[in-house]
């Protein structure tokens, strides 16, 4: 049986999630549930390879299972065995040629930037604090120049595997709630410390510099990379 598990995490205390020898990782505590649950598994993917410290609301993974529960006692079986910072909220039985990476038709991830002047013990490693002066229009206005399709390469670090650095974005958009500004995006697939670099530029730079850099300039011209802990990956979609 296949199986598609939505997963959840707090990516503080972990190495990112794919697997490293002597790391903690969320693939590594993933796959020791799955052990302890099932008497074989093979083929696990997932949707988004998170780096270290980013967090997921819904990562989703695919996995073929022998034996063990059915798929709809499938999450709460393995939730006793995974620790207090990861989840399985779904599981469900899916087709046999579903994969959790490339099936996905987009990816949504969020951003949170949390602004008020006093820092918050609530939101450390959750969002990032950042007291100093925004311009918020500016950065409305530099989330509507992602829309559509562009060349990403300036915000990707220059040493990658990536070899196409087009991505279609879908959705780009900053919201004010309360003391936390998040920037919201879609798009079909993302380059590594794409959402990061994007949200460092726009905090940095003002719209008409960051126009150039969606043409695939060099990462030198971009901004800083905003830190992990601001991250979520909140959906994939298929």
């Amino acid at each position: 049986m296949r199986l598609k598990l939505t997963v959840e995490y707090d990516g503080t205390e972990f190495c990112g999630w794919a697997a490293q020898p002597e790391l903690r990782t969320v693939e590594k505590e993933v796959r020791a549930a799955l052990a302890a649950v099932f008497p074989a598994y093979d083929k696990l993917a997932v949707a988004g390879r998170t780096d270290t410290g980013v967090h997921a609301l819904r990562n989703v993974v695919s996995v073929d299972v022998e034996g063990g529960p059915p798929a709809a006692r499938a999450a709460e079986a393995l939730n006793a065995g995974l620790p207090d910072d990861v989840a399985v909220v779904a599981a469900e039985e899916a087709a046999s040629d579903f994969h959790a990476r490339h099936s996905a038709r987009s990816r949504s991830y969020r951003y949170r930037i949390w602004r008020r002047r006093a820092p918050s013990p609530f939101e450390d490693k959750r969002s990032w604090w950042y007291p100093r002066p925004v311009d918020e229009r500016r950065l409305a206005d530099a989330a509507d120049l992602l829309l559509g399709e562009h060349d990403f390469r300036a915000f990707t670090p220059t040493e990658t595997q990536h070899e196409v650095f087009k991505r279609n974005v879908v959705r780009a958009q900053w919201h004010r709630r309360g003391d936390a500004l998040e920037f919201e995006i879609t798009a079909d697939s993302f380059l590594r410390h794409m959402v990061r670099t994007l949200v460092g530029t726009m905090v940095e730079l003002p719209p008409d510099q960051i126009a150039p850099l969606l043409e695939g300039r060099p990462r030198s011209e971009a901004g800083s990379t905003a830190p992990p802990w601001g991250l979520y990956l909140e959906r994939v979609d298929y």
